[in-house]
């Protein structure tokens, strides 16, 4: 009987061991950006590693029914003008019928923006939106929307449209995105 439950341990401690390394190996994997290559809406090639190898690069997934996507564009464009050539805004365009291309030009967003991007919010994990990582050279991930902490509201949330809620949360992310693009070199 004794020898039974010293294989059990030994068994069980290497269990362990092992969904220990794999839950490291996930964690890890989490942290790099899924390199990508498509076509933008003006039919140009790009490519998630070549974007980033000289510019700060933020990933915005978004729909143009999106009230958070509304709110946040402004912002956006606001860290697209402050930090110039310096910083690509990759606007994904997923969950949507609508032309994004079109949406952008009539709001005189200065983003680059890839249609269809289902296939890439699927290889980020992105089922909502809007969502935003903002990747570093090496393709680490130094911002992931889904990852701040959200802020209580003012007044009950209940009171609040989405709209509303959206205008009290979007210039708070766009700080946040300012700190994590704040903390990349451009090209580095």
């Amino acid at each position: 009987m004794v020898g039974k439950h010293r294989i059990d341990r030994e068994y069980a401690m290497r269990l362990v061991l092992a969904i220990l390394a794999l839950a490291a190996a996930f964690e890890a994997a989490a942290d790099t950006a899924a390199n990508f290559a498509t076509v933008t809406a003006d039919g140009s090639p790009i490519t998630l590693e070549d974007a980033v190898s000289d510019k700060r690069v933020v990933l915005f997934f978004w729909a143009s029914w999106c009230p958070y996507c509304k709110a946040l564009m402004p912002h956006l464009q606001s860290l697209k003008l402050e930090y110039g050539d310096e910083l690509e805004i990759v606007a994904i365009h997923f969950r949507d019928d609508a032309d994004g291309q079109a949406f952008i030009e009539d709001e005189a967003y200065d983003f680059v923006v890839v249609p269809d991007g289902g296939a890439i919010a699927r290889r980020y994990g992105i089922h909502a939106t809007p969502g935003v990582v903002v990747p570093d050279a090496a393709l680490n991930i130094r911002f992931d929307l889904r990852e701040l902490q959200r802020r209580e509201f003012p007044k009950s949330g209940e009171e609040l449209s989405h709209g509303q809620k959206a205008a009290f949360r979007a210039p708070f992310w766009a700080a946040e995105i300012r700190k994590a693009l704040d903390g990349i070199a451009a090209g580095s």
